[in-house]
């Protein structure tokens, strides 16, 4: 990753953070640009730019590289338990938000509804 992706991913996570605090604040946007001291199309702008960064995390790897690993970094692989007549799910908390799988969920859409989940977080 060179320098101005890295500086990128800042100012997303950067800009993530700040919308996560207005949605918090239970503010409503304009109030809240106002009392942070910039202007509501700045606050749409980045807006705009991490439901992009998000769209993209959604659409399948190009052909030519190696698809991602289901495991998003950071988390770890464990093993479910198999149970006579009882289907078992699991729970994924990401934010305020929460996906509950089972073994019947498809493991790549559930690896990228948790990576656009972690991007907004």
């Amino acid at each position: 990753m060179n320098t101005n992706e890295i500086a990128k991913e800042y100012r997303l996570s950067y800009w993530a953070g700040i919308m996560q605090e207005r949605i918090d604040s239970g503010q409503s946007i304009k109030d809240f640009c106002k009392s942070a001291g910039f202007h509501q199309n700045v606050y749409f702008y980045w807006q705009r730019k991490l439901r992009e960064a998000a769209c993209r995390q959604l659409l399948p790897p190009p052909q030519n590289r190696p698809e991602e690993s289901v495991v998003p970094g950071g988390w770890a692989v464990c093993e479910a338990e198999q149970d006579s007549g009882k289907k078992k799910a699991v729970a994924i908390e990401i934010g305020k938000c929460r996906v509950t799988a089972n073994g019947d969920t498809d493991s790549e859409v559930l690896a990228k509804v948790c990576r656009t989940l972690l991007s907004l977080c």
